[in-house]
C-alpha cells in the first residue's frame, strides 16, 4: 500500500505539480489583470467624460477595456503553456477582415470624433455640410442629424461632413445680406441709390456698423445692376432679405423706375 502511495506521490510530483503551479499563476494573473483593466478603462472612461460627448468616451471606454482584457486572456493561456503565437496570429487577421468589413462605419465613428472635439458646428447652427443643409438636431457617433425648413429630416454620415467642405450659418453673430436689383438703362442712377439708401435706413434691422454698401455693380445686357449689401444679425437674415426686395420693388413702382427682363430684337429683312 505504501508502494502504491509512494508512486501516487511520485506522479504527481512529476506531472500534477507543474501544472497545478501554472494553473495557480494563470488564474492569478486573470483575476488581477481583470481588476486592473476595469480600473484603466474606467479611468479613461472619466477623463474623456469631461473632454468629449458621454456617448462617445463609453465607447472609446469600452474599446480599451475589450483590447487590454484581450491581452490579459493571453498572457495567462501564455502562463498554461498554451501556444499563444497562433492565436494572435489569428485574432489579428480576424481583427483585420473585421476592420476591413468595417472600414466606412469606422471612418465615420472618427470623422464623429472629430465633429465633437472640433466643434465646427453645434446643435441648432444651420449649415451646409455633406451635400445637405439644414439645422443640426443631433451629433451622433456615425451621422449626424438636420433638419430642413420644410421639415425634412436628413441623415448625413460623418465622414461625408469631414471629407468636404462645412459652411456653418449660425457661428458669427452677423451676416452681410447680398441683394442686386437691376434697372432700365434710362433710370436715374442718382434716385435708384437715393431710394436703396432710404430703403436701409428706414430698416431699424439693418446694422449701421460695418455700414451698407450700395454700388453699380455691372452693365448688364438688359440693365444696370446696383449692388445692395447691408449687414444684420444673422437671425434677421431671411426677414431682412425678402422685406427689402418686397419694398425696393414698391418704392421702384411708385418712382417710376422700370426693372427691365431679358429682350431680344429681331429685324425683319423686307427686301424684294
Amino acid at each position: 500500500m505504501d508502494q502504491y502511495l509512494d508512486q501516487l506521490q511520485t506522479f504527481a510530483n512529476e506531472n500534477l505539480m507543474p501544472y497545478a503551479w501554472n494553473i495557480i499563476a494563470a488564474l492569478v494573473i486573470f483575476v488581477i489583470g481583470k481588476w486592473l483593466v476595469s480600473k484603466i478603462a474606467h479611468a479613461v472612461n472619466r477623463m474623456m467624460d469631461k473632454r468629449i460627448d458621454g456617448t462617445v468616451a463609453k465607447f472609446v471606454g469600452n474599446i480599451v477595456h475589450i483590447i487590454l482584457f484581450a491581452f490579459v486572456i493571453i498572457a495567462a493561456l501564455d502562463q498554461l503553456g498554451v501556444e499563444t503565437t497562433s492565436l494572435v496570429a489569428i485574432v489579428g487577421a480576424a481583427g483585420l477582415a473585421v476592420g476591413l468589413a468595417l472600414k466606412d462605419s469606422l471612418g465615420n465613428f472618427a470623422a464623429g470624433v472629430m465633429l465633437i472635439l472640433f466643434k465646427p458646428f453645434r446643435v441648432g447652427h444651420y449649415v451646409e455640410a455633406g451635400g445637405a443643409a439644414g439645422t443640426v438636431k443631433e451629433i451622433k457617433i456615425f451621422a449626424t442629424i438636420m433638419g430642413t425648413p420644410d421639415n425634412k429630416v436628413i441623415t448625413v454620415p460623418n465622414g461625408a461632413i469631414m471629407g468636404g467642405n462645412i459652411v456653418n450659418y449660425s457661428e458669427m453673430p452677423t451676416r452681410r445680406v447680398d441683394m442686386v436689383f437691376g434697372v432700365a438703362y434710362d433710370a436715374d442712377l442718382s434716385q435708384v441709390k437715393k431710394i436703396l439708401e432710404e430703403v436701409l435706413a428706414a430698416d431699424e434691422r439693418v446694422l449701421k456698423d460695418p455700414a451698407p454698401v450700395i454700388a453699380v455693380g455691372e452693365l448688364a445686357d438688359s440693365s444696370v445692376n446696383f449692388l445692395c449689401r447691408p449687414w444684420v444679425n444673422s437671425a434677421d437674415y431671411w426677414p431682412v432679405l425678402w422685406g427689402t426686395t418686397e419694398t425696393v420693388k414698391r418704392r421702384f413702382d411708385e418712382a417710376g423706375i422700370g426693372i427691365p427682363f431679358p429682350q431680344m430684337d429681331i429685324h425683319l429683312d423686307k427686301s424684294e
